[in-house]
């Protein structure tokens, strides 16, 4: 395999009058209203968010039934917590999504283009288990969907899942110790335990724009695509309807970089809509080399990842080590470690190490912005393609066609930074920067509901622990856990997603860890006879303090950012200290690293005294 190498980057970059421009551009962008400037799509557009256009929801009767565990979620966490289960041994479960069949994010998100957006042999969990292997670096979105079939197939974790069902309330029965779980189904599902693995991309967010209700044209979000007025099907992309229709997508993250020169391609006119750019670097995705893939050793998935983890997340790649994944992710790494290299390997403080990593993020953001002037002829759509902020503010992104599409005469970016957004819409389109455009279609490329009110973003009306207590309230000012995995006062229920725990650069990983976790867990109170498991308050009080104490911050890295969900639109909440802080979608991480945090959750599990765990043996 080719050794990885660094890339060519501007050496002499005005860092001062950058972080100033840096300052400039995101002034320009927070916006007072912060969370208020997205609609609530539960209440107002119920109709976009319940249907599923792709799939018929067929009738059934009402579920009554008495089961160990409920997994709340189809996605990559809730197959991992049924796979984990499985291997554990307990059996009686199943898996609750309001989609249709497995698959999360991979089964509503079918929009044109949709690929994997980091390198698909870290993301994919269980190749090495299942036997495959990715058709190239960065699957396509119905190769995913694709593979999870698989893995249901395989570990035979579908026969009890309820599909197009949604969680409407969830309270803990005391007097049958079971969580109760009510859907629009008219399902009582009494469960033993619940595993929450509703996942971060699961409400659509639309834009609040005023007159969004005026407009009389077709209208939908990216993660509801609708190929029957598109033309083209989601394995095969040819917009054919769209030749003589005018079309807008608001947004230019990363379901719209992969949408956009689709759109381009078929559609009579496009409008590009964007208030912050995204980085674009190039993504060359090769098919999956057939000799490489033979030459794998066993092991080499988590070797990867773990490498991955270090490149992306961790800042920084070993003495000696090569950067495996090769791409945008890691780059400001591998270029850190050749330098390094080159000066003998120098003993820095964390403060020098960190100075120099800042130097090498402007550097690699003005080879970026470079680009854009490489590949877009008109000189102000190169100029408002340009990223200005720091590396990790937004999601990374790569695409080939991407930058390309706006040399063609049928794109118009419409750069809304200045007026903060859209500033209406009308019965023909919409009005930006004081002018007018009519259009057929608009298309709202604008996102989920990932850090804002847990009740908006996880859409279950009622959730209630011991003693009526609602979870909302329970960690309205900010998360209280055991392990990033359970709570007090909510026995018998596991948290997968980002919480207090471990981040590691692959997701996916992140959560089969958890579900490891919690399988274990399950395992352990139902063999020991215990009717209800949770923490003492103790217990998460000393950890939460852990955490805390050892946590890395990034505020100052926040509030330089540009508004978006990364640092909940720059919106500040309240903690329980009466602090305000932003909101960061990932949670409060483990400060020592991830090998640290499997190490402590190892020990834990192998002391096997539940330690900090409360159990109440089962009396009847």
């Amino acid at each position: 395999e080719m050794k990885c190498k660094p890339t060519d980057t501007p050496g002499n970059v005005d860092i001062p009058a950058l972080r100033e421009r840096y300052r400039q551009e995101r002034d320009k962008r927070l916006r007072p209203e912060g969370q208020k400037q997205y609609a609530k799509v539960r209440e107002e557009f119920s109709d976009t968010y319940t249907a599923d256009p792709h799939m018929p929801v067929v009738p059934r009767d009402p579920v009554s039934e008495d089961l160990d565990v409920a997994i709340l979620g189809a996605g990559w966490s809730g197959i991992l917590a049924a796979y984990h289960l499985r291997n554990a041994g307990v059996c009686s479960f199943r898996n609750i999504d309001h989609a249709g069949d497995w698959g999360g994010v991979w089964y509503w998100n079918r929009y044109p283009g949709i690929q994997c957006d980091n390198d698909a042999y870290c993301y994919l969990p269980l190749l090495e288990e299942t036997g495959f292997m990715p058709s190239r670096k960065y699957a396509d979105g119905y190769e995913i969907y694709d593979y999870f079939r698989l893995i249901a197939d395989k570990y035979s974790l579908g026969e009890n899942a309820l599909f197009h069902t949604l969680i409407s309330s969830l309270r803990w029965d005391e007097r049958i110790r079971r969580w109760r779980i009510g859907s629009n189904r008219g399902d009582d599902i009494r469960a033993r335990f619940v595993i929450v693995a509703n996942g971060l991309l699961n409400i659509p967010k639309l834009p609040n724009i005023p007159g969004i209700h005026d407009y009389k044209g077709r209208m939908f979000h990216t993660s509801r695509w609708e190929y029957d007025y598109t033309g083209g099907t989601y394995r095969n992309p040819v917009l054919d309807k769209l030749a003589d229709k005018k079309v807008a997508i608001i947004g230019t993250g990363a379901t719209a970089l992969q949408a956009i020169p689709y759109l381009g391609r078929y559609a009579r006119h496009v409008y590009v809509l964007q208030r912050t750019p995204s980085t674009v670097d190039q993504r060359h995705n090769a098919p999956t080399d057939p000799d490489w893939a033979q030459g794998l050793e066993p092991g080499w998935q988590k070797e990867r990842m773990a490498n991955f983890h270090r490149a992306a997340m961790e800042g920084r790649l070993l003495p000696g080590e090569s950067d495996l994944v090769c791409d945008f992710w890691t780059e400001i790494s591998r270029n850190m470690s050749a330098e390094l290299e080159a000066e003998g390997w120098p003993r820095l403080t964390p403060e020098e190490y960190a100075t120099r990593r800042e130097a090498m993020d402007y550097r690699v953001l003005e080879r970026m912005r470079r680009r854009v002037d490489e590949i877009v002829r008109d000189r102000e759509t190169a100029a408002a393609l340009k990223p200005w902020y720091r590396f990790l503010c937004k999601r990374p992104l790569s695409n080939d066609d991407y930058y390309d599409t706006f040399n063609r005469p049928n794109v118009s970016l419409i750069d809304v930074s200045a007026t903060r957004g859209v500033e209406r819409m009308t019965g023909k389109g919409f009005v930006a920067n004081g002018v007018e455009h009519q259009v057929d279609c608009m298309m709202f490329a604008s996102g989920f509901e990932v850090s804002s009110d847990r009740d908006r973003r996880w859409g279950i009306d009622v959730f209630e622990g011991r003693n009526g207590v609602s979870i909302y309230d329970h960690w309205r000012h900010g998360y209280k856990t055991l392990h990033g995995l359970m709570t007090h006062g909510f026995p018998n229920q596991f948290f997968i997603g980002y919480y207090q725990g471990g981040l590691n650069a692959t997701t996916t990983e992140q959560c089969s860890r958890q579900a490891y976790h919690a399988a274990y867990i399950v395992k352990e109170a139902l063999s020991r006879g215990m009717a209800a498991v949770e923490p003492s308050l103790e217990a998460q009080d000393a950890y939460v303090r852990h955490i805390r104490e050892t946590a890395i911050d990034i505020a100052d890295f926040q509030a330089e950012c540009t508004p978006s969900y990364y640092n909940n639109e720059s919106e500040k909440v309240t903690d329980e200290k009466g602090d305000r802080k932003y909101r960061n979608f990932l949670g409060e991480g483990y400060g020592p690293g991830w090998d640290a945090f499997q190490r402590l959750l190892q020990e834990w599990r192998d002391n096997g005294d539940l330690a900090g765990l409360v159990l109440e043996p089962d009396q009847r």
